[in-house]
């Protein structure tokens, strides 16, 4: 915050205040529009023809790598943090509302990340117009150029053929050739230019005490102390010194914050880990990054790079169902205190959590036999005896999913893993359906879209989770909870009841009612004392 007000005021307030709300209005305006926005066009080439259509449009061809270079990488940057940010911003704001947290957490950041773009940014947009509007360029001068540049004099006596040996690739620029030219192609002159082209060189100039830098000149690494220094030599220097320290103090934080996720995870989940042990983790963040910076250098991080957005896909998936977890959780605490919606009986990630060896085998057996079960399931839900049509279908797309892969793979067919795909995708929509309409048939809360995301990439435990709650009664209770929801009034279920049979299956309702939502809470000791007729009324009671 210091170094950003001490920048504001140094440079123009009032450039910086229309340039902030400038392109702010832009944000806002395109922010629908860069959301979807996914390089489509740049990703199939060139707009070749585009004159033949009487649409042309100067440079409206954008950069194809934009999405992977920026887009991508950021985006998967964030996610493959999310995890240890999320942690550490749930624990510092315990106790606080959800809107508090959202504004600590979203809205505050943001409008600090705007207004510190745009000091900076728009500062440095300023300098590189002025150093441009200077006559400043940037020279392709070859790094390889001898030390001792009179060697050249005597290679080329006749001063000629210096592009070759002095530019890269043994083309010289508009700029490198004006500069050349400037000098009159004397050699000796111009080797100072070259000398000192790896700083500045023809890249920098003074004006009223201020150096002036055509930052596009430069790596990005120098472009940030270059600006400093545009600010003269006492406040550039005190600038560069407090850039420093904040970058130091910002690592620092990050480190420790990370170390404190990090040992806390290692801990079993313990809030308060030693001091010692996060000092542990501390210095092997420390050692890891130093080894891969002083083995690979600037590879090394693109490798980094790289690592991070293939570890951020699975975590993509993670957030997706916390997505809908959270959001079913905020809307559930909206109802009253005592709204209990009905659930199924076992939940998708129960394989994993419990590690019943029960679900464990439904699991890896319906892996193979899904399409059987959910054959089954859908047959059950929609109160049908033949499950064949259902079983066939599901089959046939399943075993497509295999067979085009296995074309794809071995025969080198073309086309044929995106038939795969689409018996995949009919395979995941069959599933969905079987899913949505077993919750609806049994009152339980959800929605289509997240059904699908669910079964596209967890449909063994989908099945087995819809096999469970069928096998648990869950379609005779509604069944009964209809015929009840029917009857006007306690003396006529007690009239209807008087004449049913007293077979078992009620006796299993009424056992298994206190699974689905019932405020009845009977205990075991109380159905053993009571008659079963009573109990059979009073549960189906509760319902009404």
């Amino acid at each position: 915050m210091f170094l950003m007000l001490v920048v504001f005021f140094l440079d123009s307030p009032s450039y910086i205040l229309n340039l902030f709300l400038q392109t702010l209005g832009f944000y806002v305006q395109n922010l629908v529009q860069l959301s979807f926005h996914c390089d489509a066009f740049e990703q199939v080439g060139p707009s070749y023809g585009s004159e033949d259509r009487a649409r042309a449009v100067d440079d409206s061809d954008g950069d194809s790598a934009w999405m992977n270079e920026w887009t991508v990488f950021y985006w998967s940057w964030w996610i493959a943090w999310s995890p240890f940010v999320g942690a550490f911003i749930a624990k510092i704001s315990r106790g606080r509302t959800i809107r508090e947290f959202i504004h600590g957490s979203l809205t505050a950041p943001v409008l600090y990340s705007f207004l510190w773009l745009t000091v900076f940014g728009g500062s440095g947009i300023k300098m590189e117009r002025l150093a441009a509007s200077k006559g400043l360029c940037c020279p392709n001068w070859n790094s390889s150029v001898p030390t001792d540049i009179s060697l050249i004099d005597t290679v080329y006596p006749n001063k000629t053929g210096w592009e070759g040996i002095l530019c890269k690739d043994g083309e010289c620029n508009p700029c490198s050739r004006g500069i050349i030219e400037s000098f009159n192609n004397t050699i000796y002159n111009l080797s100072t230019e070259i000398n000192s082209t790896t700083e500045y060189g023809s890249t920098m100039m003074m004006i009223d005490k201020k150096q002036i830098t055509r930052l596009s000149c430069h790596e990005k690494e120098k472009m940030w102390f270059m600006l400093m220094a545009s600010y003269g030599d006492i406040y550039g220097n005190f600038l560069s010194v407090v850039s420093l320290v904040g970058l130091v103090l910002y690592l620092l934080t990050s480190s420790d914050s990370g170390s404190l996720i990090i040992d806390s995870l290692a801990s079993n989940g313990d809030s308060e880990p030693p001091v010692t042990q996060r000092i542990f983790w501390a210095m092997v963040e420390g050692a890891c990054a130093t080894s891969l910076l002083a083995a690979g250098g600037r590879s090394a991080l693109v490798a980094i790079q790289t690592a991070s957005i293939v570890a951020a896909f699975p975590y993509t998936i993670l957030l997706l169902i916390l997505c809908a977890a959270i959001y079913q959780g905020l809307e559930s605490e909206f109802r009253e205190e005592d709204y209990d919606p009905p659930q199924f009986t076992i939940g998708l990630l129960d394989v994993i959590t419990t590690w019943q060896p029960r679900l464990m085998r439904e699991t890896l057996k319906n892996v193979v036999l899904g399409p059987y079960t959910c054959g089954n399931c859908l047959a059950k839900t929609n109160n049908s005896k033949h499950p064949y049509l259902w079983q066939i279908s599901l089959s046939m797309l399943l075993i497509g999913v295999v067979v085009f892969n296995i074309v794809e793979w071995q025969l080198h067919i073309p086309g044929s893993s995106s038939i795969a795909w689409t018996c995949y995708f009919g395979y995941v929509f069959y599933v969905t359906g079987a899913r949505v309409l077993l919750r609806i048939r049994c009152h339980i809360p959800g929605n289509m879209i997240a059904d699908f995301f669910i079964c596209f990439f967890l449909w063994p435990t989908v099945i087995v989770q819809m096999k469970d709650h069928i096998d648990a009664g869950a379609l005779n209770l509604v069944h009964v909870g209809s015929i009840v929801s029917g009857m006007k009034g306690t003396a006529s279920i007690d009239r209807h009841f008087d004449h049913m049979s007293m077979d078992s299956e009620l006796d299993r309702i009424a056992r298994l009612y206190s699974n689905f939502g019932n405020q009845t809470n009977l205990k075991s000791a109380d159905i053993h004392s009571r008659s079963t007729n009573e109990i059979r009324k009073n549960s189906l009671k509760a319902t009404i």
